[in-house]
């Protein structure tokens, strides 16, 4: 009995500490030389890897962690005449992109180049301009769509978020 209860032990205990969830996405180790798919957002790059990561992978919770409290979007409805601008919150960007993330069946988002990065004198919050290309089930329906995006960041603690999505041209 007591041979029988060891070995149970003994299983239990290896597959406790050999427990590994081969569906969690890898996290970037520190020192590495190559990327893995998430990163620690000690940058605003990789807030934006991993915005790109939770457009690839439609992952809500995620992109839910990209975005300070005080965010904002801005950008321009052009399906009216003249055009009229668009700003919401956070809790609105969350929904709208859950609603695209469930709409579309592939999102293909490429950042192409950094236009300019500049952080300010306490290196805690960061302005970035970069270009896109976006691509939604493979342009079947939606042409691609490339653009221009300025982001701003603030670092709280050892984390950079968004606090601004400012779309400039599609």
């Amino acid at each position: 009995m007591t041979q029988l209860l060891a070995f149970l032990l003994l299983t239990a205990y290896l597959i406790i500490v050999n427990c590994v969830n081969p569906f969690a996405p890898a996290a970037v180790e520190e020192g590495l030389s190559y990327s893995r798919l998430l990163t620690n957002q000690e940058s605003p790059e990789a807030v934006l890897t991993n915005f790109r990561y939770a457009y690839t992978y439609k992952d809500s919770l995620i992109y839910s962690e990209l975005f300070d409290s005080t965010f904002i979007f801005r950008s321009w409805d052009y399906n009216v005449t003249p055009p009229v601008p668009i700003e919401w919150g956070r809790d609105t960007e969350l929904r709208t992109t859950a609603r695209m993330f469930r709409f579309f069946n592939t999102i293909d988002l490429i950042w192409n180049s950094t236009i300019y990065l500049y952080y300010d004198s306490t290196q805690t919050e960061a302005e970035m301009k970069k270009t896109f290309t976006l691509t939604f089930d493979g342009g079947k329906s939606i042409p691609t769509l490339n653009g221009e995006v300025i982001f701003k960041f603030i670092k709280r603690g050892k984390k950079w978020y968004i606090t601004l999505w400012e779309d400039l041209q599609i």
